[in-house]
């Protein structure tokens, strides 16, 4: 397979680096799912779409940590806050995810 060479500057590496450590978490990586479904979502959607025990206090610190780092934005709609994907070009990861062969394969573990 011919490997394909993508050179990223310093700051765009610092960037992606940024934006998969604030991912990095399962209850992050289900918003991004639910989110892919329907957006705008509330806080207590989010929580319903997520099958989750996380509680919402701690659902709106990743919520927040999220829009902080500019991968979601939001905007109040009455008494509720509602969350969407700044870039849905975000939701790739998943697509990554999937092809990756280190989840594929099952003798291999990270």
């Amino acid at each position: 397979m011919p490997k394909t060479s993508v050179r990223l500057s310093a700051e765009e590496i610092n960037r992606v680096a940024e934006i998969l450590k604030t991912i990095g978490h399962p209850v992050r990586l289900h918003i991004l799912e639910a989110l892919e479904e329907k957006e705008p979502l509330s806080v207590s959607e989010i929580q319903e779409k997520i099958e989750s025990d996380t509680e919402q206090s701690l659902l709106s610190h990743h919520l927040i940590k999220m829009k902080d780092r500019g991968i979601l934005k939001c905007e109040k709609q009455g008494m509720n806050v509602m969350y969407r994907l700044e870039d849905r070009k975000i939701l790739k990861i998943f697509e990554c995810m999937e092809s990756c062969s280190l989840f594929n394969n099952k003798n291999h573990r990270i």
